[in-house]
C-alpha cells in the first residue's frame, strides 16, 4: 500500500497544480469568449457590421475552456452520474463498481486520445489555416502565415483528454487505496466526498 501513496502524492500534486493553472486559463478564455460574444452582438445590432472574426475568436475561447475545465470537475465529482444502485449495493461491492467504471473510463480516454491526435491535430483539417482568425500585430508565423491554423483550436480536446487520463489515474489509485483500508489517509478533492462522482 505504501508504493501506491508513493505513486498517489506526487500524482495528486501535479494534478492540483496543473488544474489550478487550467482553471486560471480557462477563466481567461471563458472572458475573452464573453467579450467578443458582447462585441459582436454590439457591432452587429448597432453599427450593422460585426468583425467577422469574433465569432471563430469566441469558439477558440469555448474549445479551450472546455478543455481546461473537464478534469477539474471531474476530479471534483463535478460530472452528471446516477449512482442508485452505487448507493444501493454494499459498501465494498459499490467501491468495486465505482473501480470498475474508472477503469472502462480510462480505456474511452484512451481511445479518444487516439482521436485527438489522429483525426483532429494532425490531420488535413487541423493543419488548415482558419478562415477569419489572425495573429495580433501582423504576425506571420508558419504555413498559413497571419492566419492561425487550425490546429491551436483542436488541440484544445488533445489537451483535456491528457489532463482527464492523469485525473482518472489518480481517481483509480485512490479507490484501490480505499478498496485496501486506508481511504482515511486520503486528503478530501471535494467538500462532499460523500456524494462526489469521483469518490
Amino acid at each position: 500500500m505504501s508504493v501506491l501513496f508513493g505513486v498517489l502524492w506526487p500524482l495528486e500534486r501535479f494534478n492540483t497544480a496543473i488544474l489550478a493553472l487550467g482553471r486560471a486559463l480557462a477563466m481567461a478564455a471563458l472572458a475573452i469568449m464573453v467579450c467578443l460574444i458582447l462585441g459582436q452582438v454590439f457591432f452587429r445590432y448597432v453599427l450593422n457590421d460585426a468583425p467577422n472574426w469574433t465569432e471563430e475568436g469566441a469558439r477558440f475561447g469555448m474549445l479551450w475552456m472546455t478543455g481546461l475545465m473537464a478534469p477539474l470537475a471531474y476530479r471534483m465529482g463535478g460530472f452528471v452520474s446516477i449512482d442508485m444502485l452505487e448507493r444501493a449495493l454494499p459498501k465494498f461491492v459499490s467501491a468495486l463498481l465505482t473501480l470498475t467504471l474508472l477503469c472502462i473510463a480510462l480505456w474511452v480516454l484512451i481511445v479518444f486520445w487516439d482521436r485527438g491526435w489522429n483525426n483532429h491535430v494532425d490531420t488535413m483539417s487541423g493543419k488548415g489555416c482558419s478562415s477569419s482568425l489572425r495573429w495580433p500585430f501582423g504576425f506571420e508565423i508558419g504555413k498559413c502565415g497571419a492566419k492561425f491554423q487550425n490546429r491551436f483550436q483542436y488541440a484544445s480536446l488533445f489537451v483535456g483528454v491528457n489532463l482527464l487520463i492523469l485525473v482518472n489515474l489518480e481517481l483509480i489509485l485512490r479507490q484501490i487505496i480505499k478498496l485496501g483500508g486506508q481511504g482515511h489517509k486520503l486528503t478530501k478533492l471535494s467538500a462532499d466526498e460523500e456524494l462526489a462522482g469521483a469518490s
